[in-house]
C-alpha cells in the first residue's frame, strides 16, 4: 500500500466533506455517521464532481446531475442514471456502467491518509 496524507484529521468536521487534490486526482472525503470514506470526486459517467451528491439510507452517494447511485464502501453502482425521467434511459446509454473508485482511508497521527491504490 501507498499511503498519503491528505489532511488533518480534524480538518473534517462530523458529516463534513471536503475534496483533496493528490497529483491530478480529486478525492472527496466524506465523514458520514462516524465513517470516513474517500472516493473519485469524478462521476464515471458523466465526469459531473461528486462534492454535492446526497447521501442515501443504503449507504450510497447519488451523482448530483442524474443521480446514479454508488456504494460508499465499494463504489459499485446500486443504480445507474435514473434521471431525468425519459431522458436518462438514453443518458445511461452514454457510457457503460463503472464503478465510482473508492480508496481505503485511515486516521493516524492526528491525520487523514488514503491509499490511492484503487480497490
Amino acid at each position: 500500500m501507498s499511503w498519503t496524507r491528505v489532511l488533518a484529521s480534524d480538518a473534517l468536521a462530523a458529516d463534513g466533506r471536503q475534496v483533496v487534490k493528490v497529483g491530478k486526482r480529486k478525492i472527496l472525503l466524506l465523514n458520514h455517521e462516524g465513517e470516513l470514506y474517500a472516493v473519485d470526486n469524478t462521476c464515471p459517467h458523466l465526469k459531473m464532481p461528486m462534492k454535492n451528491g446526497k447521501i442515501t439510507e443504503s449507504g450510497a452517494i447519488l451523482c448530483p446531475i442524474h443521480r446514479s447511485a454508488f456504494d460508499l464502501s465499494t463504489g459499485e453502482v446500486q443504480e445507474w442514471c435514473p434521471w431525468p425521467p425519459g431522458v436518462g434511459k438514453v443518458l445511461s446509454m452514454i457510457s457503460e456502467q463503472k464503478k465510482l473508485p473508492v480508496f481505503p482511508v485511515r486516521v493516524e497521527e492526528g491525520s487523514i491518509w488514503i491509499d490511492l491504490q484503487e480497490e
